[in-house]
């Protein structure tokens, strides 16, 4: 199992509290440090839809130009953003064999790993 996401946000350290406390074996991938892949954007694209993974709620987004904002209107222009500014994506990404969710659902997490 995979977990995206960045080591400060408190959403993703609930995440990976709530994954340790369940045993949860995962590895971690840091936006920060790694980034994130073209193909890695274009798959959870194709599987979930970008408007799934694009936080309009956080302040990287917030501070974006109005301009800029309003020209995404497609995959076509959020991939390119969410790649430059990995802040944008909501977190954590967890990938578990078909499994792709976004964000911390305490609910969902223990129907996906019977906990």
């Amino acid at each position: 199992m995979k977990v995206y996401g960045i080591t400060n946000c408190n959403t993703v350290k609930k995440a990976l509290d709530w994954l340790k406390q369940h045993n949860v074996n995962y590895e971690f991938h840091d936006f920060k440090k790694l980034g994130v892949s073209n193909e890695k954007l274009a798959e959870w694209n194709d599987k979930a839809g970008y408007e799934k993974f694009l936080n309009k709620q956080g302040l990287t987004w917030r501070g974006l130009d109005a301009e800029i904002k309003d020209s995404v209107k497609s995959s076509a222009e959020a991939l390119p953003l969410l790649k430059e500014k990995t802040s944008m994506i909501k977190r954590p990404v967890i990938e578990d064999n078909g499994f792709l969710f976004f964000g911390f659902d305490e609910k969902a997490y223990a129907e996906h790993f019977g906990k």
